[in-house]
């Protein structure tokens, strides 16, 4: 009878309570402080439930969330059909493999408060590259007063850096896939777009499902690039959940509120997340 060996816990043990502790702490201090007032010098009074009830009622929560959406699902739709074609369109084979990856991978590898700084020069009307040559085609465009412009250049932005991370993991994907499928498919007269739905996409599933989860995340929860790039304006067309959080905590100071936004955030990215991984996972659960 074979016996399963468990002493290599012992040494993920640590790691584990490392990294619990790291998350545990933090989140018992936001909770701390979503239930309770303070003004100051550690005088804490009982607030039960009404940071939460202020947050859920406010129109400003609302209209920030609903920005956030906007936002997230705006990234998804352009960014997972954009890796994947270029994730097709990619070499397999040969000396331009290499290129390609590293040409994809350079974005990633660049911080994200650098990316809102290259991309605040970049669009510039009057000195930047895209400011300029936009409006020398004659079209008004200043993403400092416009919302529709701002709300332009920070999802150019957010494609510009992220979509690289869908075509490494499609890329990825796609290479696993046996020759064994294509030449069946060569044999059977299948055209390009069968060999894309019945076997292509369909062993991308289960990367595409963690690019989808992973871009899901990181544009809901997105701050640095377009706090650096709008600061959440003009206005607060830009102001994100993140960038409002924000505000709230170290702008005003109203630590209360700002907690039991957080919590509420942080719901909320699990709740969808979950969502999406069961819608994308149920297949496989049948």
């Amino acid at each position: 009878m074979k016996t399963e060996n468990q002493k290599a816990w012992f040494l993920v043990l640590p790691v584990i309570a490392l990294v619990a502790f790291n998350a545990l702490v933090p989140l018992m201090t936001v909770v701390n402080y979503s239930v309770q007032e303070t003004f100051g010098n550690n005088i804490f009074l009982w607030s039960g439930v009404r940071w939460f009830e202020e947050i859920l009622a406010s129109e400003r929560f609302h209209a920030a969330l609903t920005r956030q959406l906007i936002f997230t699902a705006t990234i998804l739709a352009i960014e997972i059909p954009l890796g994947v074609a270029i994730a097709l369109a990619m070499p397999r084979k040969g000396p331009w493999v290499p290129v390609c990856l590293v040409l994809m991978a350079l974005p990633l590898l660049i911080p994200w408060n650098v990316v809102g700084s290259m991309w605040n020069i970049f669009a510039l009307p009057d000195i930047g590259l895209l400011g300029k040559g936009i409006n020398a085609l004659g079209i008004d465009y200043n993403y400092t007063q416009q919302p529709v412009a701002a709300w332009f250049t920070v999802i150019l932005m957010d494609v510009w850096h992220w979509t690289s991370l869908v075509v490494l993991l499609a890329y990825a994907g796609l290479i696993s896939i046996p020759d064994a499928y294509y030449q069946a498919a060569r044999i059977d007269g299948a055209r390009p777009w069968a060999v894309f739905r019945h076997i292509q996409l369909p062993k991308m599933k289960k990367v595409l499902t963690i690019a989808v989860l992973l871009r899901f995340m990181d544009s809901f929860m997105i701050y640095t690039e377009p706090s650096v790039l709008t600061g959440g304006g003009p206005g607060n067309s830009t102001t994100f959940l993140s960038i409002d959080l924000v505000k709230i905590a170290l702008g005003q100071f109203d630590l209360g509120p700002a907690a039991a936004m957080s919590l509420i955030y942080f719901l909320i990215t699990l709740l969808v997340s979950w969502v999406f991984y069961t819608l994308m996972t149920k297949d496989e659960a049948e």
